[in-house]
């Protein structure tokens, strides 16, 4: 990440050099192992290497801190049950030099992003994400909190309506209002409340040079309820041909599936002014999802 990068107007700005004080003062056993960013910049949380096994991870933003809570509490508990590897925090940090919040060192998981359009193998993938999902969904929800997205659709209207007044000119917004209006009418969820991800990203997928999915990353939106916003893989993702698959593997009837494409379409239009200054791969995945959305018709 660039020592000049600012995800967030009132966040931190988070380079290898403060990642390095952190460690010394706070775990020196570390402090001798090279530091490197990610790859890729997240949008929430800043991702550095730390030696060859491990990873230090840093919030962004306030919302990301509560997050990184939830996973520490939970994600021990539904690794065991899951197909694929997920984060698995060794140590705390604390607020210091600077840094407001707490933030992790975890093992390193292997693997890259899947890249839209550039996927090895998009149906096994998409085969992989739906045994993820399944799995997740299977886990015992009691005692567990309420995720973040398991909200109605209509939650969601004031920004997804701003968003695409926003993107005037830039975007189909008559063709997206009325998809909007369309998806406020859908009947709410009304199954049990079951484990959800809730974040489905490709910036949160880790995959083998095989292409087939090897770890699922950042679950700062987990929690039980709806499960439909686990369904925006198939639009951030998965090319169209996969999509019917992934449905079947997931048991989502018409109703659910047109409320998760409303989910990655409303996700991806208030993607787009937040991120598109500071956050370029973000932003053109949102853009891709507004595309998609709009010339989906498999509902």
């Amino acid at each position: 990440m660039c020592a000049a990068t600012r995800m967030h107007p009132d966040g931190p700005v988070v380079d290898a050099a403060l990642v390095r004080r952190l460690i010394a003062a706070q775990f020196p056993q570390w402090e001798r192992l090279p530091i490197i960013p990610a790859s890729a910049p997240g949008a929430d949380n800043a991702m550095f290497r730390l030696g060859p096994e491990l990873a230090v991870r840093l919030p962004l933003v306030a919302w990301a801190a509560d997050g990184l809570r939830r996973e520490r509490q939970w994600l021990s508990r539904l690794a065991p049950r899951l197909p694929q590897p997920v984060p698995a925090p060794l140590e705390v940090g604390r607020p210091a030099a600077g840094y407001p919040w707490e933030w992790s060192v975890l093992r390193w998981l292997g693997g890259t992003n899947p890249v839209v359009n550039s996927l090895a193998a998009p149906g096994d993938l998409a085969g992989d994400l739906a045994r993820f999902v399944n799995a997740l969904r299977a886990a015992d929800p009691a005692g567990a909190p309420t995720a973040q997205r398991s909200v109605p659709l209509a939650s969601r209207d004031g920004a997804t309506r701003a968003a695409i007044a926003q993107l005037a000119g830039s975007i189909n917004t008559a063709a997206a209002t009325a998809l909007w209006d369309k998806a406020l009418r859908l009947p709410e969820y009304a199954g049990p409340p079951v484990w959800t991800h809730g974040d489905l990203t490709p910036g949160n997928l880790l995959v083998a040079p095989t292409g087939r999915l090897s770890a699922v990353l950042d679950f700062a939106l987990m929690g039980v309820g709806d499960p439909t916003a686990d369904l925006i893989a198939a639009w951030n993702l998965l090319p169209a041909t996969t999509r019917p698959a992934f449905r079947a593997a997931l048991g989502a009837d018409e109703a659910m599936w047109a409320r998760g494409r409303a989910w990655a379409f409303s996700i991806a239009l208030v993607t787009i002014p937040y991120y598109r200054h500071t956050d370029q791969a973000l932003t053109a995945n949102a853009r891709h999802v507004v595309r998609e959305v709009l010339a989906d018709r498999s509902v």
